[in-house]
C-alpha cells in the first residue's frame, strides 16, 4: 500500500525540561468537530503520523494575482479568507484547511516598485476554530472571538493602520483594508495571519501566502523569469492515515500551549514532497520558511551548482555560491540553480536536519522536493552566466547609531519544571513600551540569547543589516547577569549582509543588528518567529517616533 500501516512518531521536542511526560499526556486535536456521543479516543493520537511515499504529486506553482486599478484609478485586489479541503498528498483524503482565494499558501500577489496598491482581505472563517485555543494567553482570552484575522505584510514597509497589528483583529463577517505603498527594492515578501494569540494555530491551518516585488533595477538583470522563476512555501506538518492535520497539545487540558511544532512531513506549496520538472538550464527559486518552528538545512544531492542572489530584503551585493541553505521561520532565500547537462537526472533537496543553530533538536524529515532534469522545451535554454554585481548597497557604518540597546532573549520556567512563556528583555507585550527609536535614526539592537533554543528575530516595517556573533558564557549570567564574552565576534557571512527583517540569533550568542529607522510614525511589533514563542508573550511593541 501507498500509505505504510507502520506509524512514524512524531519528533520528541528537546525543551529537556518541559516535555518529559507530553508523550504519554497529550491527546489528538483533530480539525473535525467531534460528533455526537464521540470520544475523545476517537481521535487520532497526536503523536503518530503516516509515512509516504515522496516524489508522486507534481509541484503546485502558487496562482498570480495582478491588483488592478479600480474606478478611481488605484490598484486593487479583494482576497477573501475561508475553509477548504484540499489533497496534500497522493494517497491521503482531503484535508480541511484554511486559505486566501481557495488555495493554501494562497495566490501570490505581484506588485510593482513605486505603485500603491490596496488589498481587502474578506474573513469568510467558520466561527469555531479547529484546533484547540489557549485562553491562558494574552489576547486569547474568553473575552474575544475564538476566530479572528488580521494580515501582516511581513517585509512591507507600510504605515501601522496597514500593518496587521496583532490586535487589529476582524471577525468572520467582516473585512480588513490595507494600502502596500511598494516603496521599497524588489524583493520576495510574504502575508500571513498575525491575531493575537493564536498566530501558531491560524499559520497551522494555512494562512499563508507569497508577495513579489518587482523593480525595473531587477528586471534589467536578465535573471531567471516567467515559468523559470519558481516560488517555493516550505512548511512542516502532522498527517493522520485520514489525511487530516494534527497539533499537540500540553498534558494540561486547560493550558494547551506547547512551546514548539515539529512535523513528520514536508510540504512545499502545500504537498508533502513534491517534485518539479525542469529543463537543462538556470533556474530562480523563491524560498520562504513558512513553518511555525522547523530552522532548515538544506542541500541539493547529488551536489549541483547554487548561488544565493538574494533574502528578505531584495537581492545581494553579488551572487554567493552555497553547498547548503540555511533558512529560519520567516526568512526568504532567492536562489539560482544551474541544471545544464543534467538530462535524465534527478536531483533531490534534502534536509539533513543538523542545522548548526538547532531548533528544538528535533530530528528532521528528509525529503523536501526533487527536481527532474529533462529535454528542454524551448530552442534556447538561456544563459548560464549570473551578473557579477546585483544590487548595489552600502554597509552601514556603526558609527551613525545614535543608540544601542541590549535585549535579553529569555524563558519562564514553572514550579513543575514547565514551560510557562517566552520573554523579551524580560518584559510581557502588555507592559509598557520601552523600545522607541525617532524616525530617520540609526539604532543597533544586540540580542542576547540566554535559551536554549535559536530564535529568528523579526522587526516590523523596517529592513536591517546584520552585523555580528558572539559567544558568552551563559552560565556565569544566570548566576550573576553579566557577560562574559568567549572569542572574537564573528562578522555576518556573505549570505546575510544584504537587507535582512528575520534574523536567527543562536542559542548562547549575542547578535547584532544595526537599523535604519526610516518607516512610517506609528506603533509596530517585533517579536520571535518561532510562533509558539510569539503566541505566548516573545513578542514586544515598539513605537517610531516622529
Amino acid at each position: 500500500m501507498p500509505i505504510l500501516s507502520d506509524p512514524v512518531k512524531m519528533p520528541r521536542e528537546t525543551r529537556r525540561r518541559f516535555l518529559g511526560a507530553l508523550a504519554a499526556a497529550s491527546v489528538g486535536v483533530s480539525f473535525t468537530p467531534l460528533a455526537s456521543g464521540q470520544s475523545d479516543e476517537a481521535l487520532p493520537n497526536i503523536l503518530a503520523g503516516v509515512r509516504l511515499e515522496p516524489f508522486v504529486d507534481p509541484l503546485p506553482v502558487p496562482e498570480v494575482i495582478q491588483p488592478r486599478p479600480d474606478q478611481s484609478g488605484v490598484a486593487y485586489c479583494r482576497v477573501t479568507i475561508a475553509e477548504m479541503r484540499r489533497k496534500l498528498h497522493r494517497d491521503l483524503p482531503p484535508t480541511v484547511l484554511w486559505g486566501f482565494n481557495e488555495s493554501s499558501p494562497g495566490p501570490v500577489i505581484e506588485a510593482e516598485q513605486g505603485r500603491p496598491i490596496t488589498v481587502d482581505w474578506l474573513n469568510r472563517l467558520p466561527l469555531r476554530h479547529r484546533l484547540l485555543v489557549d485562553h491562558n494567553i494574552g489576547g486569547a482570552g474568553k473575552d474575544v472571538p475564538e476566530v479572528r484575522s488580521t494580515i501582516h505584510l511581513h517585509g512591507g514597509h507600510v504605515a501601522s493602520d496597514s500593518d496587521g497589528y496583532p490586535e487589529d483583529w476582524i471577525t468572520p463577517g467582516q473585512q480588513q483594508r490595507t494600502i502596500y505603498p511598494n516603496h521599497q527594492p524588489a524583493a520576495m515578501l510574504w502575508y500571513h495571519d498575525h491575531s493575537m494569540g493564536i498566530t501558531r494555530l491560524n499559520a497551522m491551518m494555512g494562512l499563508a501566502g507569497l508577495y513579489i516585488l518587482r523593480d525595473p533595477e531587477e528586471k534589467q538583470l536578465g535573471l531567471p523569469s516567467g515559468r523559470f522563476e519558481i516560488p517555493l512555501v516550505v512548511q512542516d506538518r502532522i498527517l493522520d492515515a485520514r489525511g487530516r492535520l494534527a497539533y499537540p497539545v500540553s498534558p494540561d487540558v486547560n493550558a494547551p500551549w506547547v512551546p514548539e511544532f515539529f512535523g513528520t512531513h514536508i510540504l512545499v506549496n502545500g504537498t508533502v514532497s513534491p517534485y518539479l520538472d525542469v529543463e537543462p538550464r538556470l533556474y530562480r527559486f523563491r524560498m520562504l520558511n513558512g513553518s511555525n518552528s522547523r530552522v532548515y538545512q538544506m542541500a541539493l544531492t547529488p551536489d549541483v551548482p547554487l548561488h544565493q542572489i538574494g533574502s528578505d530584503g531584495g537581492l545581494l551585493r553579488e551572487p554567493v555560491a552555497r553547498r547548503e541553505l540555511l533558512i529560519a521561520p520567516g526568512e526568504r532565500l532567492d536562489f539560482v540553480v544551474d541544471f545544464y547537462g543534467l538530462e535524465g537526472r534527478r536531483i533531490n533537496l534534502v534536509n539533513y536536519g543538523r542545522a548548526p543553530y538547532p531548533s528544538g533538536g528535533a530530528p528532521a524529515p528528509g525529503m523536501v522536493m526533487q527536481f527532474r532534469v529533462r529535454r528542454p522545451l524551448t530552442e534556447s535554454t538561456g544563459s548560464r552566466v549570473l551578473p557579477a554585481t546585483l544590487a548595489k548597497m552600502e554597509r552601514i557604518d556603526e558609527k551613525t547609531a545614535v543608540k544601542t540597546r541590549r535585549l535579553v532573549l529569555g524563558e519562564v520556567m514553572g514550579p513543575d519544571g514547565r514551560m510557562q512563556r517566552m520573554l523579551l528583555d524580560g518584559k510581557r507585550f502588555m507592559d509598557p513600551v520601552s523600545e522607541d527609536p525617532k524616525y530617520g535614526t540609526v539604532e543597533i539592537w544586540e540580542f542576547l540569547n540566554t535559551t536554549i533554543d535559536a530564535h529568528p528575530i523579526h522587526l516590523h516595517t523596517v529592513h536591517f543589516q546584520v552585523l555580528d556573533r558572539q559567544n558568552f558564557d551563559v552560565g556565569r549570567y544566570q548566576q550573576k547577569p553579566e557577560v562574559a564574552f568567549l572569542g572574537s565576534p564573528r562578522p555576518a557571512p556573505p549570505e546575510e549582509q544584504g537587507w535582512k527583517d528575520t534574523v536567527i540569533c543562536p542559542p548562547g550568542q549575542l547578535t547584532r543588528i544595526i537599523v535604519p529607522f526610516m518607516g512610517e510614525p506609528g506603533r509596530y511589533v517585533w517579536h520571535c518567529h518561532m510562533l509558539e514563542h510569539e503566541d505566548n508573550e516573545m513578542m514586544r511593541p515598539f513605537l517610531l517616533r516622529p
